[in-house]
């Protein structure tokens, strides 16, 4: 029971880990993104689509870096039986998992090929997805 519950705590840590390099991937991942709009669009497009993408992008990689230490720092919690810790875990592990479906589901495979960090940012929420998935719900 010991070493199950040190690898259940390993899992969430390495997983809030993988949140944390998924966040510094998409801020890195940033200036491609107005780089793509000025190639996709004209000039008068790109400047009215870029900013809200940046933001956009920024946003939700600045997100997932606090929510990387949650779960790092719930994860010996959740696993010791803590209501509240398990409760964000399994939240996390949810709206975690929820973001490669999406992700398939409204873009497809159009952008993948052309865009490595894309690729990296995809693998890497999959990976988390099914990590936090089994430690913060298989007992």
């Amino acid at each position: 029971m010991l070493k199950r519950s040190s690898t259940r705590v390993s899992l969430l840590r390495g997983a809030g880990i993988l949140l944390l390099i998924l966040g510094v991937v998409h801020l890195l991942a940033t200036p491609h993104i107005a780089t793509l709009i000025r190639r996709s669009t004209s000039p008068e497009a790109a400047r009215w689509l870029t900013p809200p993408m940046l933001f956009n992008h920024i946003l939700v990689g600045v997100l997932l870096i606090p929510l990387s230490f949650l779960t790092a720092y719930a994860a010996p919690h959740a696993v010791s039986g803590a209501s509240w810790a398990r409760v964000r875990v399994r939240v996390i592990a949810l709206s975690v998992a929820s973001l490669p479906i999406i992700l398939f589901a409204l873009m497809r495979t159009r952008y993948y090929l052309g865009a490595p960090l894309f690729v990296l940012g995809a693998a890497l929420t999959v990976i988390v997805a099914v990590t936090l998935l089994a430690a913060a719900f298989v007992q």
